[in-house]
């Protein structure tokens, strides 16, 4: 089954031209675009596509409240939305992951990058531009409150899992470094997330800076 790709930003050429790169994909399809944020809400909850691709600066509602609305932690049934954006202000990347974002992109990352969000946020995984990660880490690192890690219920080997999380480090990559199976670090990332109540790797990410489980 092709990956379903709902497209949402206000100018027009823009969502011509990444329409272009996705269907260039032989296992992608886009199957609707929205020109505002109360259009977004709308087709992505009629369409449930597998991601959402979504500007910050739109009419009527911002693509912050449209993520919200869409994968924010009173929703059900969240979507995958990834945010991309021409402003990688920090405070919105903050707020687009708060709002239930699985990813953050600049509009400049160019086309491979663009097609590698949307297969990380299918298979459950997130991407956060290159420009801005650093900034990210850097910023979490120094909100953290200056005192030892706090308790947590996780396994050693769910912790390991969750600072690769937290690292940045995709699936993949955790295999590697880990030494351990896809099923198992997929299996620990599950674990990981029941045990704490957070529904997906980005919001483990964000726990584990805030709980200073890195630094």
């Amino acid at each position: 089954m092709p990956v379903r790709i709902l497209l949402a930003d206000d100018q027009a050429m823009v969502r011509t031209g990444f329409r272009l790169i996705l269907e260039s994909e032989p296992d992608f399809e886009v199957v609707a675009e929205a020109a505002d944020g109360e259009e977004a809400v709308r087709r992505g909850r009629e369409l449930r596509p597998d991601v959402v691709l979504m500007d910050i600066r739109m009419p009527l509602i911002d693509g912050i409240q449209a993520t919200k609305l869409l994968a924010g932690p009173g929703v059900a049934d969240p979507l995958r939305v990834v945010v991309v954006t021409t402003y990688d202000v920090d405070e919105n990347v903050y707020a687009a992951l708060r709002a239930g974002a699985c990813g953050f992109l600049v509009k400049d990352a160019g086309p491979r990058l663009l097609v590698e969000a949307v297969r990380a946020a299918a298979d459950g995984e997130s991407i956060v531009s290159p420009s801005v990660t650093a900034r990210l880490l850097e910023r979490f690192a120094q909100a953290a409150a200056p005192t030892a890690p706090v308790e947590h219920p996780l396994t050693e080997r769910e912790a390991d899992v969750v600072r690769a999380v937290a690292r940045g480090r995709m699936n993949s990559e955790i295999t590697d470094e880990l030494t351990l199976s896809l099923s198992t670090v997929k299996s620990h990332l599950a674990g990981a997330q029941r045990k704490l109540g957070l529904r997906n790797r980005t919001e483990l990410a964000v726990w584990a800076w805030e709980n200073r489980l890195v630094g």
